[in-house]
């Protein structure tokens, strides 16, 4: 499904907007050179949000240049925050003034193009007792229902109500503290509930949270602004709110799906990509399954260096789970991966129940792939051929990009809107080190 128009440039004069629809990829080139990994995207969406927590200024370095950036800044902006950009050599920062906001701003056409709009509910519930939200959007890969945010929030002692589409939230008396059972690790809801918490009189104690670094990171930025606390990167969060916070300065953390991406894209192409601000502490379980799979990786003092293991790609046995253990988010560049290793594998999504959007279009370019439930069997091709393909999400069209980087002859990837959502100038750098690829309208 196509997003809707993408020209943002009010609220992010550094969003260039591009009329290309399509991606046309020449198989064939080996990737060398070096390739700078991007701020999270995973993890600079929450930190946004979290300027809406304090009159005081909030900035952030090395934000991705990705669209997903483009809508939530589109969408604060409606929400009353004045935003500031810098574009560097060392990347993209922005200072976020929030001292005066306007709860029921918000753009219903920006919430449905992102999932994590959500985040803004527990945000401005803390900080002014109110939020109007419509539904959120974003990437069509399974249910995810956002009952684990509306319980947790219920429980601060917030009324929420659906009706027609929308999400009305209420605080009369302000959130207060509560100790909150997760059933699942959710990284939204443990996110958003960390947002309501640190602004909620007394202690908010969150247990099953999800453990992901992004988490850790959101955790820094919030301790920086005054709050407190304890527990993140645990299954347990305590947190002492009530306090108003303060401004801070952040550093968003690398993007460990893109370092993962790339670092199949290495050896999938027989290259050597030289990843700066990458991190392999930061891959969790990924680290080591790509390594049984063949991909290098090689620790050096400004990131990590990826290229084909000497005995060649090898088929390997994998299934996605919570941090630390194998992402989901990185399940599809595997796929593309293992469709060109020796042998067999198989996935097992253990996350998302629609997360194998892109085995057909893998399929088209010649993967031997077959599918039972949430079981992906994999059986390496000699060869991929080009074929016209479709990113259904973000991953997905991370996936196909890869097949088509060692598929003979041409690819054309329609989708690009979703490439352009999750990854900052992913094209652009890998021209840069060697791949033949054009933009198309």
């Amino acid at each position: 499904m196509p997003l809707p128009d993408q020209t943002l440039l009010r609220a992010s004069p550094w969003w260039q907007p591009r009329p290309e629809t399509t991606l046309i990829i020449e198989g064939g080139q080996k990737l060398v050179g070096t390739y700078p990994i991007s701020g999270a995207k995973n993890a600079v969406l929450p930190l946004m949000v979290s300027a809406l927590l304090t009159p005081h200024l909030v900035t952030l370095h090395n934000i991705p240049a990705s669209l997903d950036v483009a809508v939530l800044a589109n969408l604060l902006e409606g929400l009353g925050v004045k935003l500031s950009w810098s574009q560097t050599a060392s990347g993209l920062s922005a200072t976020f003034a929030a001292d005066q906001i306007h709860p029921a701003r918000i753009d219903a056409g920006l919430v449905s193009r992102m999932r994590a709009s959500v985040l803004v509910l527990g945000a401005l519930l803390g900080r002014s007792g109110e939020a109007c939200l419509p539904m959120p959007g974003g990437d069509a890969i399974g249910l995810r229902g956002i009952d684990f945010h509306i319980a947790g929030l219920t429980a601060m002692g917030a009324e929420i109500t659906l009706e027609s589409g929308t999400i009305h939230a209420r605080a009369p008396g302000g959130l207060h503290g509560a100790d909150i059972q997760m059933p699942l690790p959710s990284v939204g809801a443990t996110e958003n509930l960390m947002l309501a918490a640190v602004l909620a009189k007394g202690q908010t104690t969150i247990r099953n949270a999800a453990l992901e670094p992004e988490i850790v990171d959101l955790a820094l930025c919030l301790t920086a602004m005054g709050a407190k606390i304890e527990g993140a990167g645990t299954d347990v969060i305590r947190i002492t709110g009530g306090a108003p916070l303060t401004g801070a300065v952040h550093t968003v953390m690398p993007d460990r799906i893109e370092t993962g991406t790339l670092a199949c894209a290495a050896a999938m192409t027989d290259g050597e990509l030289h990843l700066t601000n990458a991190r392999l502490d930061l891959l969790g379980a990924a680290g080591p399954v790509f390594q049984a799979a063949g991909v290098e990786l090689e620790e050096v003092p400004d990131g990590l260096i990826a290229r084909r293991a000497p005995g060649g790609l090898k088929g390997i046995a994998l299934q996605t789970r919570p941090y630390p253990g194998f992402a989901t988010d990185l399940q599809a560049p595997a796929m593309a991966l293992l469709t060109v290793a020796e042998g067999a594998s198989d996935i097992t999504e253990t996350i998302f129940e629609q997360r194998f959007r892109h085995v057909d279009e893998l399929r088209k370019m010649g993967a031997r792939i077959q599918v039972q439930g949430r079981v992906a069997f994999i059986r390496g091709a000699e060869r991929l051929t080009g074929a016209r393909v479709t990113g259904h999400d973000v991953r997905a069209a991370a996936a196909v990009v890869l097949a088509g980087l060692v598929a003979e002859g041409e690819t054309v990837l329609d989708g690009l809107d979703h490439l352009d959502r999750g990854y900052d100038g992913m094209v652009e750098k890998l021209i840069a080190c060697g791949a033949r690829i054009r933009r198309s309208a």
